[in-house]
């Protein structure tokens, strides 16, 4: 049995996103918007990973290239025309920075 997919912006506010999106999904930026959101997503769950078998240096490279990720979507998602979207991203980013500051990243 395959567990599901979980969505790292949370299923109500995918789902606005792609009411709000609509046509404007078909752009290549826009689907590189969600090609980073997963890429960030991959990231925190190695640094996760990395936290466990205790290498705090990897887990801080792991979050800080999930940060990046995040603020290349938001810019992507801008540049499509759906900014409302790139508001959950602000959630995603405050939670990744607060990864950080409990490893002593900065």
């Amino acid at each position: 049995m395959t567990t599901p997919r979980r969505l790292p912006l949370g299923w109500p506010a995918a789902a606005a996103f792609l009411l709000l999106a609509g046509p404007a999904l078909a752009q290549p930026a826009c689907i590189g918007a969600q090609r980073k959101i997963d890429e960030a997503g991959a990231l925190r769950f190695q640094a996760r990973q990395d936290a466990r078998i205790g290498d705090r240096d990897r887990v801080c490279d792991n979050l800080g290239d999930a940060e990046d990720r995040y603020e290349d979507a938001r810019d992507r998602l801008d540049d499509c025309g759906l900014g409302v979207a790139s508001v959950d991203l602000k959630t995603a980013l405050r939670s990744v920075r607060q990864e950080k500051r409990f490893f002593r990243c900065d």
